[in-house]
């Protein structure tokens, strides 16, 4: 059975909300990231497939079709990789190698595990991972910490989201600051 993976860029105190700008994609010249992007492009060889939610889907198809000057390989990757939309609205996705889950969530998702092929990324998407998590579908989380304390904003754990007992299976440094925490649940 394939792995989900839940991938968040999130601050120290559990923000996964960057609409104020603390989260910048891995590319920045300003900033030595070659390690950074390094990891992104390991998670990105293991994950044959990637999910969304409706809204973040439609945020990055309409921003990673249209990044011709991107070095760190994410444009390619999500031009190519299979994407998962899960929406009861949306009908055509107009992505390439796009398609729309619009049956029972838990039912959608452990048939997509069931199917061969490597690791399962959603990252965003914040109202689908909690649905995720809440139906006992997520196997690991990986979640890329920046130095950035913002004190409000959507979080990925909130108070309602019930124990999870998780175990490390890595912590990685990187030059920038960020800290890469991988957990399995168990």
């Amino acid at each position: 059975m394939r792995d989900l993976i839940v991938t968040e860029n999130i601050t120290l105190d559990g923000v996964i909300d960057a609409s104020e700008g603390w989260f910048s994609v891995a590319d920045d010249e300003e900033a030595d990231q070659s390690d950074l992007v390094g990891a992104l492009r390991e998670q990105s060889a293991a994950a044959d497939a990637v999910l969304f939610g409706r809204a973040t889907f439609e945020d990055m198809r309409g921003y990673w079709p249209n990044q011709t000057g991107d070095t760190s390989g994410v444009s390619d990757y999500l031009n190519k990789v299979a994407k998962y939309v899960v929406s009861g609205t949306l009908r055509d996705p107009r992505w390439e190698n796009s398609t729309v889950l619009s049956g029972d969530l838990s039912e959608e998702i452990r048939a997509l595990k069931g199917r061969p092929g490597r690791d399962i990324v959603t990252t965003g998407s914040i109202t689908l991972v909690h649905g995720l998590m809440a139906a006992g579908l997520v196997d690991e989380y990986r979640l890329f910490v920046y130095p950035v304390v913002l004190g409000h904003g959507a979080r990925l754990f909130t108070d309602n989201a019930g124990t999870h007992k998780l175990r490390m299976v890595e912590a990685r440094p990187f030059r920038n600051g960020v800290v890469l925490l991988r957990y399995r649940t168990t």
